[in-house]
């Protein structure tokens, strides 16, 4: 991990924006980059001018920062992630979360586009993360320890915040979303996963499983952010049925569920706001 490059986006982000004190950061993963749309926005600036981050490498992601507020909260959403499998390192996809910690940021919610495993999980269903499994072959924390993360030995009991799922889940009552929780299961793409390890990552727990969120959710953790995150289930995963996985599908099912993604986010807002996020 490059910390002076990651310095000069922290740099570049209060040059470009002096006044910006976010409270909360919003990660949206493939598909979800539209909900940035529902918020109050006060300036843009795109991906590829942040030293370090550049343009994300796959469709469903914008490439933007989005400086908004909803219900009084400021908030710096990120429309669209850097994913390992790109190969560019842990730099850029740190980055975020490292900007976060470093302009006083107290909560990070990360979103994803995943494939279900769970048997009552189908297309359109939304997922609050109780836990996670990095399968990923890697972990950001790796190298010389920098105190931005915490301990050196960082504990990962409840990871995601307790008190942040349960506000999600009233969240999600209170303005009619049904929403599930599971164990959310991160490999390194970019493939697909076989129908064989599929049934290994079911041995191994996980309710869904998709190819980011881990690493974030692990450093935000780490720097002591409250982290909640949410997938929207966009396929069955491989061998649950008798058809091959794309991209497409992605996308297309989340565009459906767009509407309740945007609801149950900007409800969980509003509770936020009350909870002084």
């Amino acid at each position: 991990m490059d910390y002076e490059i990651l310095d000069e986006a922290v740099a570049h982000i209060q040059q470009q924006w002096p006044d910006a004190a976010p409270a909360c950061g919003l990660i949206l993963g493939s598909g979800w980059s539209d909900v940035a749309e529902a918020f109050e926005i006060k300036d843009t600036m795109t991906y590829i001018s942040i030293p370090g981050l550049g343009a994300p490498g796959v469709a469903g992601h914008s490439g933007r920062l989005v400086w908004c507020e909803h219900a009084g909260v400021e908030t710096f959403v990120f429309q669209g992630r850097r994913h390992w499998y790109e190969g560019v390192g842990w730099t850029p996809i740190a980055l975020p979360v490292y900007a976060l910690k470093k302009l006083g940021a107290g909560t990070v919610v990360a979103t994803n586009a995943a494939g279900g495993i769970r048997k009552d999980l189908k297309p359109g269903d939304l997922m609050i993360l109780r836990d996670h499994i990095n399968h990923m072959g890697s972990h950001p924390l790796i190298g010389p320890h920098n105190e931005t993360w915490g301990t050196r030995f960082a504990d990962q009991t409840y990871l995601y915040n307790p008190a942040l799922r349960a506000l999600l889940h009233k969240a999600a009552d209170q303005c009619g979303v049904d929403v599930t929780e599971g164990v959310y299961l991160a490999g390194s793409g970019p493939t697909y996963e076989t129908p064989a390890e599929v049934r290994a990552c079911q041995a191994m727990g996980a309710d869904a499983v998709g190819m980011s969120t881990v690493p974030e959710a692990t450093l935000a953790n780490a720097a002591g952010l409250r982290v909640v995150g949410v997938s929207c289930i966009t396929n069955f995963a491989a061998g649950i049925l008798d058809q091959p996985l794309t991209h497409k599908e992605v996308t297309a099912a989340t565009q459906v569920a767009m509407p309740r993604m945007k609801t149950l986010l900007l409800e969980f807002w509003k509770l936020l706001a009350d909870a002084e996020c």
